[in-house]
């Protein structure tokens, strides 16, 4: 018998040992036992999963101890198996690992060095080798597959050609379905398994903004938001400047705070009321009114879906957020106010005050508080909650968390019917396009595609910070003014947190500000660039006033280039 029908032969007994339950029978027989053991990275030094490993001896493959199948590197790229053999095996023996995963290139055979680590307690005589192996991307089929899925949903997104949801479900379950029909036959074809679709799934985005739906839907029933509308009209005393300047500032402040594009469904009906009460074109208070929304709603992490997105994936907080943000959207939203007071003023000269008291009144009876203890429950629970968004670092708790238990504290204590309020106040599209949304971006990821444009972006930054920053601030604006901004950050995200890692920086970075600012304020740009300016020309449209794409960007373009210039600014000597 040679030594190859020997490893057969004793592999064969140690695989039916562990299958029948017998490794004490199998601990009798002493032989060589061999330990491998390591990790699979990239090579940017971090872990991939699930890579397949085969060991070899003499050209062989050997079945691990306990194991019917390959090595799995598992969820963290690490990997650690035993395997019996017969005596006298190892000392001469060629000992070589192979390794595969779909969309990398494969580690071919690959020799062992082995150390002789003596004898254990059953008298098999130990080798052991330890080795962290690098594997290299590579271009496939189904890297062409996930990028031209995604820049298909862009498109389709842009254009609207489809209802951006639906495109993104639509896209998600394509891509499951080439990886489970042409991915069985061919794993070049595989793109992204069932099980890490659903991991790439990030319920703290989802549960967040769930939270927020509920208090603004409970909050609205109070009649609370079209009575601040009123009282700006009343603390303006019929002056159009004041009123104008007061309504963006107050639609700021309520957009870092509640989602944006529920802002402004909820003023838009009483900025048009006044609008026309004063003799002016509701346009001109409402485009500067969607333009404050995205700069107030870019101060906090709750405020515009960009920055949640950046949240749950980095875990900064609340407070960094406020503190590195806070000042200079504070600073964009003043120009951005003045720069339109400017630009409308011709309007605003031909406005007519007649019967100022007559109408304070009028809207004083029209918007009242209609639920007052209402009103005050979801005040103290939504103050409870900020102050937990405030603290959630510290208390190491997610942002949904917190959202989570001050709004369903709100529906027991209102006794509002939550089977209503799921029905018809939450944004079910919404909460589905970011599920299939995660679900595309992971399939470009996990293809390579993320890893290509972020080696792209770190060659043109040529490994100068200041020049990164620049980069993302400027391509995130541009790019969200004609693509929606929550694609495109969700696109995003890996390629910044690759540049963080690649340039040394701590979690709490300068290159993640400045993807929130250009994402969020390069959104300003057309009427489709942020999901605020779409439900703004849509409600001003249903009222009888259409703007076009040219004429909306005639409007918001040069503020917003104003404004991330004042950005840039900003990065460059906070940081």
């Amino acid at each position: 018998m040679d030594r190859m029908q020997r490893i057969y032969l004793l592999s064969l007994a140690v695989f039916l040992a562990s299958l029948f339950g017998l490794a004490p029978l199998a601990a009798a027989a002493p032989g060589d036992r061999l330990i491998v053991s390591g990790a699979f990275l990239n090579p940017q030094s971090k872990p991939v999963k699930e890579v397949k490993i085969e060991v070899l001896v003499d050209g062989q493959p050997v079945t691990p101890v306990g194991k019917e199948t390959e090595i799995d590197s598992g969820s963290k790229g690490a990997f650690s198996a035993q395997f019996q053999l017969p005596p006298g095996t190892l000392p001469g023996a060629r000992v070589e690992i192979q390794a595969h995963k779909p969309s990398w290139e494969p580690l071919d055979p690959t020799p062992l060095q082995l150390v002789d680590a003596g004898t254990d307690e059953q008298g098999n005589r130990l080798f052991e080798t330890a080795r962290n192996f690098t594997l290299r991307r590579a271009v496939t089929p189904a890297f062409w597959m996930a990028t031209l899925i995604l820049l298909v949903v862009y498109v389709i997104i842009s254009f609207e050609w489809m209802h951006r949801t639906l495109a993104a479900l639509l896209a998600a379950a394509l891509i499951l379905f080439i990886t489970y029909t042409l991915g069985s036959f061919d794993k070049s074809f595989y793109i992204l398994s069932f099980q890490d679709a659903m991991g790439a799934i990030d319920l703290n985005v989802i549960f967040l903004l769930l939270g927020m739906m509920i208090f603004v839907g409970v909050l609205k029933r109070t009649g609370m938001f079209q009575f601040l509308a009123y009282k700006a009209y009343a603390w303006a005393r019929g002056n159009v400047f004041i009123l104008a300047f007061v309504l963006q500032f107050l639609t700021a402040v309520i957009s870092a705070f509640l989602d944006n594009v529920t802002t402004m469904l909820l003023v838009i009906p009483v900025t048009i009321e006044i609008a026309l009460t004063l003799g002016v074109h509701p346009l001109t208070f409402l485009i500067p009114q969607a333009f404050a929304s995205n700069v107030g709603g870019t101060a906090t992490l709750i405020g515009d879906p960009p920055n949640i997105l950046i949240g749950s994936y980095t875990g900064l907080t609340f407070g960094q957020f406020v503190t590195n943000l806070s000042l200079v959207c504070l600073i964009c939203l003043i120009v951005s106010c003045f720069y339109y007071l400017w630009w409308h003023k011709k309007e605003y000269l031909k406005a007519e005050v007649k019967d100022l008291e007559g109408t304070i009144a009028r809207l004083r009876e029209e918007y009242q508080i209609t639920d007052m203890k209402l009103m005050i429950k979801g005040l103290v629970l939504l103050g409870f909650t900020i102050m937990l968004f405030a603290l959630h670092g510290f208390m190491h708790m997610q942002v949904s968390v917190a959202a989570l238990i001050g709004s369903l504290l709100l529906l027991a204590v209102s006794r509002v019917d939550i089977v209503e309020m799921l029905e018809h106040e939450v944004e079910w599209p919404s909460l589905m396009f970011f599920i299939g949304l995660f679900v595309v971006i992971a399939a470009a990821e996990e293809t390579g595609l993320i890893q290509q444009i972020a080696n792209i972006v770190l060659a043109a930054s040529q490994g100068n910070l200041t020049v990164a920053v620049v980069m993302i601030l400027w391509v995130s604006a541009i790019a969200s003014a004609f693509i929606d901004n929550i694609p495109f950050t969700a696109t995003m995200l890996p390629i910044v947190l690759f540049l963080s890692e690649s340039f040394g920086l701590p979690r709490d970075n300068v290159l993640w500000w400045s993807l929130s600012l250009g994402a969020c304020l390069g959104g300003n740009g057309t009427m489709i660039g942020a999901s605020a300016n779409v439900v703004t020309v849509g409600m001003a449209e249903k009222a009888g006033y259409k703007i076009s794409f040219v004429e909306y960007m005639k409007m918001c373009w040069w503020p917003m280039m104003i404004t991330v210039t004042l950005s840039m600014v900003y990065l460059l000597m906070a940081y």
